[in-house]
């Protein structure tokens, strides 16, 4: 993810991509194989202790899977580490984002408000799990089973934006033609509508579609999202084929915020768009 803030904070750079088998993936596995055989261990007795087979427990020691928080919080348990896992748990679970995202998801779980403007797909934090491992199989070059299986785990966790308290913000634009792309088949497509109506429910979120007939959008630029964090400050996130860019500077995420504003004025209402997403609904 680059970064851009006329010279403040971080530099502009790409973070090199921390996949399984390397960086602090790596360096939790051998932190837990340590704690293992020092504890007098071997892989099928801590294996039933945490609850996971001995393949799991090896493939988490070699790196080779990132282990969930359940399991970190267990394993610290367990071998009476003291909180030497559970304080890799974080670092270990952005591992599970590809590298240019990870950032912004550590943002996401910490915003008060965001603002997301979509363009070609749903926003992730609107995806069913089959509409997510449709989008993810159609990826070019292609991605393994394993990787596309960690993304849709990934992505379907951070739908836990919307039980958190206190509640953010949430407002997705999106236009109609994302809603009519069958991505993955009309009953996927089914199942995706059918989703943005339960969450388009939800008291802090508010769902607006921008109709393909409108003479006047603010968006031509293509999608972004709008981060405000606590204490007010704000970002804006860009994303395009596999690079992510975030833009810090005051002037920049103040007119982001202001287009957002005027999108939204141009978008049906939420309430309008409800029925919209039921009406697409009804034509499958």
């Amino acid at each position: 993810m680059e970064y851009e803030d006329q010279g403040e904070r971080e530099p502009v750079g790409q973070r090199p991509e921390d996949e399984p088998g390397s960086g602090v993936v790596t360096a939790f596995g051998r932190q837990l194989k340590l704690l293992r055989v020092r504890a007098g261990l071997e892989r099928a007795e801590f294996g039933k202790l945490v609850g996971y087979a001995a393949q799991s427990i090896a493939s988490f020691e070699q790196g080779r899977r990132i282990p969930p928080p359940r399991f970190i919080d267990r394993a610290d348990e367990v071998l009476g580490a003291g909180g030497v896992l559970i304080a890799l748990k974080e670092e270990v679970a952005r591992a599970q984002y590809p590298a240019f995202f990870r950032d912004m998801a550590r943002l996401e779980a910490e915003a008060v408000e965001l603002c997301v403007y979509d363009t070609n797909v749903v926003n992730g934090l609107l995806q069913t799990e089959e509409y997510t491992r449709a989008l993810l199989r159609m990826r070019r070059p292609l991605l393994d089973e394993e990787t596309i299986e960690l993304r849709v785990a990934a992505r379907l966790a951070r739908h836990d934006i919307f039980h958190r308290w206190p509640a953010p913000l949430l407002s997705f634009v999106l236009e109609e033609s994302v809603l009519r792309k069958a991505l993955g088949g009309k009953a996927v497509l089914r199942g995706q509508l059918e989703q943005l109506l339960l969450i388009g429910q939800n008291r802090n979120v508010e769902l607006q579609v921008m109709p393909l007939d409108r003479e006047d959008n603010a968006g031509v630029d293509g999608p972004f999202t709008v981060i405000t964090r606590k204490g007010g400050e704000q970002l804006m996130y860009t994303e395009v084929q596999g690079r992510s860019r975030l833009l810090m500077d005051r002037n920049e995420t103040r007119l982001a915020a202001a287009r957002y504003g005027i999108i939204r004025s141009q978008a049906l209402a939420p309430r309008e768009s409800l029925r919209f997403v039921e009406k697409l609904l009804g034509e499958l």
